[in-house]
């Protein structure tokens, strides 16, 4: 899936919204790309993840908290390599033009050197 089509298509579902069929596909959506941008960020994909990243975000880290061009380049230079991700729950809600993506994951990550197991829970908002 690419990030264009992905944008899109959530874009196209968003506005064109209405019902709970709609609703659905739409939650649906987003839920998929939440997961393909985890698989994106443990590939180090930032040409993928890019677009997709808000040019005003905040990235809240338990050591800090970065803009987009800093956690672009953290995920590029593996200072922390989001190696996997496994979501043991997810929901999200799509209201209007914005979709908020609620999860539990358990993050192997590979910081300073070392490999560290943590389980979150994240809120991502599109």
């Amino acid at each position: 899936m690419n990030v264009r089509t992905s944008l899109l298509g959530l874009a196209f579902v968003l506005c064109g919204a209405t019902g709970p069929m709609a609703q659905s596909s739409a939650t649906e959506h987003v839920i998929q790309l939440s997961r393909v941008k985890w698989q994106w960020m443990a590939d180090k994909a930032v040409d993928k993840l890019a677009p997709l990243f808000h040019d005003r975000p905040k990235f809240v880290h338990m050591s800090g908290t970065w803009k987009k061009d800093e956690e672009l380049d953290i995920i590029k230079t593996g200072s922390i390599w989001y190696k996997q991700t496994d979501v043991h729950d997810v929901a999200a809600e799509v209201f209007e033009n914005t979709a908020i993506v609620w999860s539990r994951i358990t993050l192997t990550a590979a910081v300073r050197g070392a490999d560290a197991k943590t389980e979150f829970t994240v809120t991502e908002a599109y």
